[in-house]
């Protein structure tokens, strides 16, 4: 967890061949795509695909978002359910299969504890999906400051929680209102879940403020907090 001072660190600072007679060749046929959304990024294996099933062998089984327990669960297999297998990891451990509990998703289980009705070699290999952050919030304690005007500065504590559903570096700065952001900050996932961001920002005087906090990568969000403050002579 990153833990940065960010006052201290705010203010103190994307064949060619000519060839006579030849006849003149057909017009290429215009290749079509079908465009994935990026929180589904798997891709689906286009190429002549080998047909195979699997049934599951044990009582209950995860399907996850990618080839690996770091990933978030998507649904539950049962014992002796079936499912279309579609791809496979780079190392053959993990199968890509239709989801039979959504019709139109997919999702990855552990070779060890499925039957396949043949060889998993022969499948094509598919990529990990592209990890995101899939939820971001963000308060500021306390939301507000009325205090005598002799009492400045005040200090205000924030607090983020950052979600992702797989392993990824996710990084972030701060801005504030009046003017300055931070440096770039890194927080490492080494599976899916949540974690914190902890900052504090010193407050000089009455005023409408805003503190916003901008995640970078793996996937671009922003979110803003208000502080008004006020003071009584």
């Amino acid at each position: 967890m990153n833990r940065p001072v960010l006052f201290a660190g705010l203010f103190t600072i994307l064949l060619t061949a000519c060839n006579v007679n030849s006849p003149t060749p057909a017009p290429a046929a215009t290749p079509t795509y079908t465009e994935i959304p990026a929180s589904t990024a798997t891709v689906i294996p286009t190429a002549t695909q080998t047909r195979m099933s699997l049934v599951v062998r044990e009582e209950l089984i995860n399907c996850r978002l990618g080839p690996g327990t770091e990933y978030a669960l998507v649904n539950e297999l049962h014992q002796d359910q079936s499912a279309r297998v579609i791809g496979r990891n780079d190392a053959s451990s993990w199968l890509y299969i239709r989801d039979p509990g959504n019709p139109d998703g997919f999702c990855w289980v552990s070779v060890a504890v499925v039957e396949t009705s043949g060889l998993v070699s022969e499948l094509p290999v598919t990529q990990p999906p592209f990890v995101t952050v899939t939820d971001f919030s963000l308060r500021v304690e306390p939301s507000r400051i009325l205090v005598n005007c002799s009492q400045f500065p005040q200090t205000v504590f924030l607090e983020a929680l950052i979600t992702t559903n797989g392993p990824t570096l996710m990084t972030w700065k701060w801005e504030a209102s009046t003017g300055v952001i931070s440096d770039v900050g890194t927080l490492v996932f080494q599976e899916a879940g949540t974690q914190v961001i902890n900052e504090y920002y010193q407050i000089g005087g009455p005023n409408e403020y805003w503190v916003k906090l901008y995640i970078l990568t793996p996937n671009e969000l922003a979110q803003q907090v208000n502080i008004p403050v006020s003071c009584n002579s």
